[in-house]
């Protein structure tokens, strides 16, 4: 049994048995920690909603943490509020892999900045997308919009062979009709079983439309339908 807590935004944490993970954490409350547990912070690329810097202060809490920051992170960053570079920080560039108490991390590139994440542990398969994802902007000239596409389908194709448990993918309303592309391509180029929309800058509505999404209608029951920060799910994997 895995829990997942919707922390806001792109921010997730993952408990399992003997381990929490956390993703992409710049807002949102934490829950009670089970202090005994292990934890790994994960941080896909340096945007400000992506990366709050006071995950370091966890450090506090727990005895055995690990930071994965993607290689796109300055050091210098490190040191905001007092803290500075130590060695439970590892930083991973694209396409690179680490074994993190007992996780396997791999990392795919973003075609916006940093990285995209694939945990294997505990016979388990875990993604979360940071920001790569299908940006089609209407503002932007074909051959950039392209360029995303096909960066975007590259990547993605790199996880055919994978059984993927839970994904975290986004869905920005902010790219009008085409917010769903991103989703709509990975769900259906792997093979997943629960997907968790993100990245939506707080419009629950955005699961209604998937619901509506002529595209969306043979992966539907596998949408995870989040309503509110610090909404908790239980998965069996």
């Amino acid at each position: 049994m895995m829990k997942v807590t919707y922390l806001g935004h792109s921010g997730f944490l993952l408990e399992m048995e003997n381990i929490y993970c956390l993703f992409d954490h710049y807002k949102g409350e934490f829950p009670e920690w089970n202090r005994d547990k292990k934890m790994v912070v994960f941080v896909s690329h340096a945007h400000y909603d992506h990366f709050g810097k006071e995950i370091f202060r966890l450090r506090e809490t727990f005895s055995e943490i690990c930071y994965i920051l993607s290689s796109d992170i300055d050091p210098s960053e490190y040191a905001h509020a007092g803290f500075s570079p130590c060695s439970d920080i590892i930083s991973m560039g694209p396409n690179e892999e680490k074994d993190v108490f007992g996780i396997k991390v791999r990392t795919l590139r973003s075609n916006d900045q940093g990285v995209a994440y694939l945990l294997h542990c505990g016979g388990r398969t875990i993604y979360h997308a940071g920001d790569l994802n299908w940006w089609h902007w209407e503002e932007e000239s074909e051959v950039f919009n392209k360029m995303i596409r096909r960066t975007y389908q590259s990547e993605i194709n790199k996880l055919q062979q994978e059984k993927i448990d839970i994904a975290f993918v986004p869905v920005d309303p902010r790219l009008g009709e085409q917010y769903c592309w991103g989703i709509d391509c990975f769900m259906k180029r792997t093979d997943t079983k629960y997907v968790f929309p993100m990245h939506f800058w707080g419009n629950y509505d955005i699961f209604d439309r998937l619901m509506l999404e002529k595209c969306t209608e043979t992966y539907q029951d596998r949408i995870m339908k989040i309503e509110r920060e610090g909404q908790t799910f239980l998965i069996e994997a």
